[in-house]
């Protein structure tokens, strides 16, 4: 393609040209530094080596084939242009339509001589002969044309010279060197001396015009005086002074926005745990250390000189006269180390008097005494925050006051809902025990046992038979429910029935707490027992009082643990020699244990309910005895003490752990269901977390009570445990024990449950999980039962 304004070299002038014009051009193109003479060029053209030889000279003098090919383009425009100059004069006596088309070039050539050369618009370039647009050249590869032109008529492709003949024509004619093929149009185009130049330039990273100056004066627009006069005067608006109001309704819009929370903050990416070496060295010191095996120690750095260390210090920096004299007769060790002096000049400032001792001191200091490195751990008090879940996720759990029992007139000491659910016993300081229907809310039934209840329990074994049990002085009570039906009472009367033993009623005043009346009455080695003796006719029937007594004897010249005697309705009654105070039943139904904390080496007493037997598996207790548990799958015995919590192997019969408390004395105790954790609460308002695989010492200990803990229950199925204390109060806990022996406990505190009132420093005494439900049965000392729902 011809550049802008131009044309080929192959097409010439146009034919309307005067030949004048022509010579004019031809002689101005041709300049001082390239004249030379056209019988020389011609000489030299003829005498211009061909092939490899002459490539192998051009490639030597790059400088020179570029001058000689200038000189051979002009040299062929002067001869074209002679050549159509004689054309023109023999066409020249001929008229009709030669004069129109002369006409017409002559208007082509003066169109063409208003173009301005250094216009780069498109609109300045040789228009293309071919009109197909942006059609793809490949959709005629197999055409005999290329395209068409501005008439529609087809342009006929040429035949294109092949390889062979283009590398002749390059080492007969250096014109040929100059040739480009235009694929679009079908042409072959020879470059000019301004378009060769103009490609050398764009080669060098020139501009293509030498038309254009890249290094232009500057010409400043901006004057750099500062004039006095402003350009307003006018006074600032008042505007600018009162606070916006559009501002401060967007400030309104962002506050209500961030209160609702509709801008929510983004959430941080997690941090990726930090690498370290699995095989590395723990000690620390060594990833500091050098090739040499040193590690590299930093000096301690020095404070900063103040205005006191200047040269010249402020009057006030500097001591007076009396301060001298004081510094002078201070020990040496106590003396200020540096003292403020004033100079005139940096020149009057005195070498420092100690430098060279100070730096022989130093050098001792690292010869003799090499230091520690010790590394300042930064840490982050937020990250030292677990990162506990909410609470909403952790659902469900109670936390509403559903229910409220009524009906004892005094402490409520203790509750236990049966393995269904629908039955719910109590026991307190108003020497009744009483069946609940968790529904309704309704008392069904209550027995007067003549002592204060402080423990009452199921029987857990298979079967329809409903066995509920409660500690009332010193006698240990197992009564037929009433619940259930003929079914259920057939089979708790078969599993009461007492061989050879003896139908006893209570006398007027009955039994006392401490077991003074049965021991008075003879009853370690042959007692008179007494017991209810009212019939079990009707729900909430009470026992009757005043009746006979029968003497039940004994094995003479043996001391008995504990007689078991038969009830005149069906129950069974176990009487110790000390007042009892809890109760609790192994997972299948047969054993069950009782705990009498004055009893000494009697204090915990073990009873097997199908033989009718009872043992003491302890000789020697280690401590004053305060709560005993059975492990729900293993053979193992937990016996809480006054600081301990030991743990027994019955099997082995020795001793398998031993559990350290805390400060205050043990209160209560529960098992998780899994049997591998434990929770022990205290008069130290603690909640203790054991972990029996990880360690003998808590493994999180939770304080959130202000007073002493009275209860501790753990939920069977779901993730729960709670906590009930003297404050009234009942803390609900998620606690989530994972299969993986890698991963910790989750415990989170979800719920503070309210309901009760505190009654002569008591409040509430004991709690219980439902067995199905997210719900918890607490009994206070203000002589009411609260049920809390989810």
């Amino acid at each position: 393609m011809a550049p802008k304004g131009k044309r080929a070299l192959g097409q010439g002038p146009p034919k309307s040209a005067p030949v004048e014009e022509v010579e004019v051009e031809a002689s101005e193109e041709l300049s001082e530094e390239l004249s030379l003479d056209l019988e020389q060029s011609s000489d030299d053209a003829d005498d211009a080596p061909s092939g490899s030889d002459a490539e192998g000279e051009e490639e030597d003098e790059e400088g020179e084939e570029v001058d000689e090919e200038l000189r051979e383009a002009l040299l062929d425009y002067q001869t074209t242009a002679a050549r159509l100059r004689q054309e023109e004069e023999a066409a020249g006596p001929s008229g009709g339509g030669g004069g129109s088309d002369a006409d017409d070039g002559e208007g082509d050539e003066q169109a063409e001589a208003h173009v301005d050369p250094g216009s780069d618009s498109s609109e300045d370039e040789r228009p293309n002969r071919n009109t197909v647009g942006d059609v793809p050249l490949r959709w005629y590869k197999n055409e005999d044309h290329v395209g068409y032109d501005l008439g529609g008529k087809k342009l006929i492709r040429k035949g294109r010279k092949d390889a062979l003949d283009s590398l002749l024509d390059r080492n007969d004619h250096k014109a040929g060197r100059r040739t480009i093929y235009d694929d679009y149009n079908d042409e072959e185009i020879q470059l000019s001396k301004e378009e060769l130049g103009m490609i050398m330039r764009i080669r060098k990273g020139q501009f293509p015009s030498v038309n254009i100056n890249p290094f232009e004066e500057y010409s400043d627009y901006f004057s750099g005086i500062l004039e006095k006069t402003p350009i307003l005067d006018a006074p600032e608006p008042k505007r600018r002074f009162i606070p916006s109001k559009h501002e401060e309704k967007k400030i309104v819009k962002l506050v209500r926005a961030i209160r609702n929370g509709w801008i929510k903050k983004k959430d941080a990416k997690p941090e990726e745990p930090p690498a370290y070496l699995l095989w590395g060295d723990d000690n620390a010191a060594d990833a500091a250390k050098t090739a040499n095996g040193l590690s590299y120690i930093p000096g301690q750095k020095a404070k900063l000189p103040g205005h006191a260390e200047s040269y010249n210090p402020p009057a006030e920096y500097l001591p007076t006269d009396e301060e001298r004299a004081g510094y002078e007769l201070m020990d040496p060790e106590d003396r200020p180390k540096f003292v403020p002096q004033a100079f005139g000049s940096l020149r009057h400032v005195p070498m420092y008097p100690s430098f060279i001792k100070e730096v022989f001191e130093r050098c001792l200091d690292l010869y003799l005494c090499p230091r520690v490195r010790k590394k300042r751990m930064h840490i982050d008090p937020e990250s030292l925050v677990p990162q506990l879940p909410k609470p909403r996720d952790l659902q469900p759990f109670p936390t509403t006051l559903a229910h409220k029992f009524l009906g004892h007139t005094g402490k409520v000491r203790s509750i236990a809902p049966d393995a269904t659910g629908q039955w719910l016993l109590s026991g307190g300081d108003d020497s009744t025990m009483r069946l609940w229907e968790v529904r309704s809310g309704r008392c069904v039934r209550t027995w007067r046992l003549g002592a204060p209840v402080t423990s009452v329990a199921w029987c857990p074994a298979p079967g329809p038979a409903r066995v509920a049990c409660a500690c009332a002085g010193s006698r240990l009570v197992l009564l037929d429910a009433g619940v259930g039906g003929a079914e259920a009472a057939a089979a708790a009367r078969a599993m009461l029935a007492l061989e050879g033993g003896v139908t006893i009623v209570r006398v007027e005043g009955g039994v006392d707490g401490d077991g003074a009346a049965a021991a008075a009455s003879g009853l370690f080695p042959a007692a008179a027992v007494v017991a209810d003796a009212a019939a079990a006719a009707g729900e909430g029937a009470e026992a009757a009082e005043g009746d006979e007594v029968a003497e039940a004897p004994g094995p003479e010249g043996k001391e008995e643990l504990a007689r078991w005697c038969q009830r005149s309705d069906g129950g069974i009654e176990i009487v110790t020699r000390m007042s009892l105070r809890q109760v609790t039943w192994h997972a299948r139904g047969d054993y069950f244990s009782t705990v009498a904390p004055t009893g000494n080496t009697q204090a915990v007493l073990v009873h097997q309910l199908s033989k009718r037997a009872t043992q003491n598996p302890f000789k020697k207790n280690r401590g004053r005895v305060s709560r005993v548990a059975f492990h729900p799958t293993k053979p193992f015995f937990f016996v809480a003490t006054q600081n301990h919590v030991r743990v027994y192997n019955l099997a082995k019969q020795a001793l398998a752990k031993k559990l350290v408390g805390g400060s205050g004395q043990i209160t209560c105790m529960a098992v998780h269901p899994s049997g591998d954790h434990v929770i022990v609460g205290a008069e130290d308002k603690r909640l203790a977390w054991y972990d029996l695989d990880l360690s003998d010492k808590p493994y999180k200990a939770l304080r959130y009570h202000n007073y002493a803990l009275r209860g501790a229950a753990f939920h069977r199925t779901y993730p729960l445990f709670a906590s009930s204390s003297d404050d009234a109060t009942v803390h609900v806990f998620h606690g989530t024990v994972y299969a993986d022996l890698m991963s910790n406990p989750l415990i989170v505190p979800v719920k503070v449950l309210r309901g009760h009132d505190i009654v002569d420093y008591s409040g509430v005494l004991d709690v219980a999980f439902h067995p199905t439900q997210p719900w918890i049965f607490s009994a206070g000392a203000d002589s009411t039962i609260c049920l809390f729902c989810n």
